[in-house]
């Protein structure tokens, strides 16, 4: 028996890992530029997205008096600094194959850093303790999403079968892991940091309710957009629900069922993300993943150096 099955807890942990990208094609699943840049989206939202998660967990820091909740927050935000990071090398990947992205994201920017910014947007009159706890709980509801993403990710046989590139899957894979390895960190935070009772409970809806059609219209337009620029395809093609819908039914992308059913499980009041997905899947992932272990490698010649 494990030490975390003994204990109930499981340690995240950092991985400072990197990919090669000098080998990947543009259309890193042949043949399939809309489920291609569905996929995409991920590097469009999560190099700020995640560098915004990190920012909102220090402000809150002070807020944590549990030290085993405090040691699983540090590391947190150590994977999410990391993840912000390769993501925004598959960025510039992508600019240096002419699909330039800064016109999209300037715009993720600003949702991030203004709209959800340290201050209230429009001095909106806010009390700063109820803004923290808000934006706590859009990040609780995003990582309900992030959790399922990646546990359907680390299952998605279609993209092997589809000869989806082996470092974008290891990308993918290993974050989507990680995900799964935290997947009740920023829960557990909202609920430490977000009052009792049914206001808790409240603002947890609230913050569903708000993040759901956010991220829904994020990510058709960020498809859409992508679709629009990609220099191979020069507008020869469109981001439609059919298209959409034909990549659903090869296993490349999750189903609309699958993401939806996620949120009537997070309404619940009894609801724990510990119930998300498999932590056995993703640490076996984990122990294969050619980055995280190259990573785990130069962790232990640095220590022996």
């Amino acid at each position: 028996m494990s030490t975390e099955e003994q204990t109930g807890h499981y340690a995240i942990t950092p991985r400072r890992v990197s990919f090669d990208w000098d080998g990947t094609p543009l259309h890193w699943i042949p043949d399939e530029p809309v489920a291609t840049h569905v996929i995409n989206v991920l590097h469009l939202l999560l190099p700020a997205g995640e560098r915004w998660f990190v920012k909102v967990f220090k402000e809150a820091l002070p807020m944590v008096s549990d030290p085993v909740l405090l040691k699983d927050v540090k590391g947190f935000m150590g994977q999410e600094a990391t993840h912000s990071v390769q993501h925004s090398h598959v960025l510039d990947h992508l600019a240096a194959q002419r699909l330039a992205t800064e016109d999209f994201t300037r715009h993720v920017d600003f949702l991030f850093e203004k709209l959800l910014g340290e201050t209230p947007p429009f001095n909106a009159p806010v009390p700063p303790r109820e803004w923290l706890r808000f934006r706590l709980s859009i990040i609780a509801a995003i990582e309900q999403f992030t959790a399922v993403l990646g546990d359907w990710v680390l299952r998605a046989e279609g993209l092997d079968r589809a000869g989806a590139d082996e470092i974008m899957l290891d990308l993918l894979r290993w974050h989507g892991a990680e995900e799964v390895e935290h997947r009740a960190v920023a829960f557990d935070m909202y609920q430490h940091c977000g009052g009792s009772g049914l206001p808790r409970h409240a603002r947890r809806i609230e913050g569903m309710v708000v993040t759901t059609p956010v991220l829904l219209w994020l990510w058709a337009w960020g498809t859409a957009y992508l679709i629009r620029h990609d220099p191979e395809l020069a507008g020869r093609l469109r981001y439609s629900l059919r298209e959409h819908n034909r990549a659903v039914a090869k296993g490349l992308l999750p189903t609309w069922r699958e993401l939806g059913a996620a949120i009537p499980r997070y309404f619940r009041r009894s609801y724990h993300p510990s119930q998300e997905g498999s932590l056995r899947r993703a640490v076996d992932y984990l122990a294969t993943s050619p980055a995280a272990r190259a990573a785990a490698g130069a962790v232990g010649r640095a220590a022996l150096s």
